[in-house]
């Protein structure tokens, strides 16, 4: 029994085996026949087609190479921008940094890299030391000052016209226009951060706010160049309806701007004496009467004299006739027209013991001419205008002068040799140039020289009777308008040419 079990157990081993051998057979003829039919030419990829497989792979690894090539050169692209920007950033830091340094006494100067600091600041200083902004210059004749023009938000008020320019316009130059603004805006920039130097107080709104300037403050500027050496600018600053004023005093040293100083000035008890000389023309005196009663002044003194009219000795007399200490005094004419704010500009412009103020009138053509096409000239105050055919600026007279008492009398007053008609302002002018006073030379646009007839007398000297009939001619009328007078026959003979060639062709 055990031994017939024994083979029976054998068997039973070798027929599991052989059934599960022809189970996987049977199982590996059925994936066979269940498989998808392929082409022989095209075998699967990967599996029984090793070729295929093989190109397949290198074209994928070759698009990912091409995927991460360009994703390289983008990124290489991005890092050149960044490092040019970081390149650009480390040149402004630098230039800020190089501002920083100067800037305890210059603004925003851009120095040659071969030169230190300390040799950049001593040279713009000696700039300005050269330059006529701190001391007057002696000079030579009334033709050596270097006159400024003026200027606010919106207008230049110029001297050197030519044929094109108006003695009153907006800028049309670039930068001229980019040069102003740059300057208006760097005189806030003082003023509103001063430094420690500055001659100015912290200064509150009535709402207890630090006050702040903004263009709209600026009143009027003044500059001028000394080709050599650069540009001045003076700069006037006022808030509202207050009487204080913020002057800022620059420099732009063929390059950026320098500033001078920065300062206060108080106009509200500055008294202003006007002295008139007069001789007959009663008429003429009570028009002035008029304007000035408009401007709200009361007080008056008249000092007759018993002589032969001479301008400066009246002038004389009346500085000498003040007896209440310092004043400042506006040598004016009968003939003159000006505004309130004209003497504001007197007041800031002269300062005793270091600037008199000599503004270049705008003198008012005959208005008979001007507005010839009508039936009358309209009233004095429309014909305050700064245009070519109703006036000039009478850069060749010095009579209109602003000037403390002190520095009149100092200088030793008008001549008293001469005598009648003109010449006297030219020699006080002159004595203020060969000092070392600063003379402030200006067109103001708030000044006019009303026309009025002149005669000159047979008593003028020659000299004096050539400078009279020059100042005649000028005063009449435009180049223009004269123009129009000196050929008024040729023109009236040309229009009744016109006229009968038209009437002729009507009546054909």
């Amino acid at each position: 029994m055990p031994r017939r079990g024994l083979i029976l157990q054998t068997r039973t081993h070798w027929l599991l085996l052989g059934l599960a051998l022809l189970c996987s057979l049977v199982l590996f003829l059925y994936l066979l026949e269940c498989a998808p039919q392929t082409d022989g030419s095209a075998p699967l990829p990967g599996v029984i087609g090793e070729n295929y497989g093989k190109e397949y792979y290198q074209a994928l690894l070759q698009e990912q190479e091409e995927h991460y090539q360009t994703r390289a050169t983008s990124l290489k692209r991005q890092i050149a921008q960044l490092k040019q920007e970081l390149q650009e950033m480390s040149e402004k830091m630098r230039s800020l940094q190089e501002r920083k340094n100067v800037g305890a006494n210059g603004i925003g100067y851009q120095g040659n890299k071969e030169q230190t600091p300390s040799d950049l600041l001593e040279f713009l200083h000696s700039q300005i030391d050269k330059a006529e902004v701190s001391i007057g210059a002696k000079l030579p004749s009334e033709y050596g000052v270097i006159p400024f023009e003026s200027f606010t938000l919106m207008k230049v008020f110029q001297l050197e016209m030519g044929l094109t320019r108006h003695p009153e316009e907006k800028p049309v130059r670039k930068d001229k226009r980019d040069e102003l603004v740059e300057v208006i805006e760097a005189g806030l920039e003082v003023i509103n951060n001063p430094d420690e130097d500055d001659e100015q107080e912290e200064e509150d709104s009535p709402l207890g706010e630090k006050m702040i300037f903004n263009e709209n403050d600026f009143i009027e500027g003044y500059y001028r160049t000394e080709r050599d050496k650069g540009t001045q600018y003076e700069l006037f600053f006022k808030k509202g309806d207050l009487m204080e004023y913020r002057h800022v005093t620059l420099f732009r040293p063929f390059g950026p701007l320098m500033k001078v100083k920065s300062e206060m000035i108080d106009i509200t008890r500055s008294i202003i004496n006007i002295i008139v000389p007069l001789a007959e023309r009663t008429e003429a005196f009570a028009q002035f009467m008029q304007n000035f009663s408009e401007s709200n002044f009361h007080n008056y003194t008249l000092i007759p004299l018993n002589e032969e009219f001479n301008r400066g000795q009246g002038l004389n007399v009346g500085a000498q006739a003040w007896d209440k200490g310092e004043v400042l005094m506006f040598f004016c004419d009968v003939d003159i027209y000006f505004s309130a704010e004209f003497l504001n500009s007197c007041r800031l412009n002269a300062e005793p013991g270091k600037k008199v103020f000599y503004p270049v009138v705008f003198s008012l053509y005959n208005p008979a001419i001007v507005y010839a096409s009508q039936d009358v000239p309209p009233p004095v105050e429309q014909q305050l205008v700064h245009k070519k055919d109703s006036g000039f600026w009478r850069d060749f007279g010095f009579g209109m002068t602003c000037q403390y008492r002190s520095d009149f009398l100092t200088i030793g007053g008008f001549d008293m040799e001469v005598k009648g008609w003109g010449g006297e302002d030219v020699h006080l002018y002159r004595k203020y140039l060969h000092g070392d006073l600063i003379v402030i030379r200006t067109p103001v646009p708030g000044l006019f020289h009303l026309w009025h007839e002149k005669r000159c007398a047979d008593e003028l000297t020659p000299e004096q009777y050539r400078m009279c009939i020059q100042s005649k001619a000028m005063n009449e009328a435009s180049h223009s308008h004269l123009g129009m007078l000196v050929f008024r026959e040729e023109i009236e003979t040309h229009l009744h040419k016109q006229a009968y060639r038209t009437n002729s062709e009507a009546v054909g």
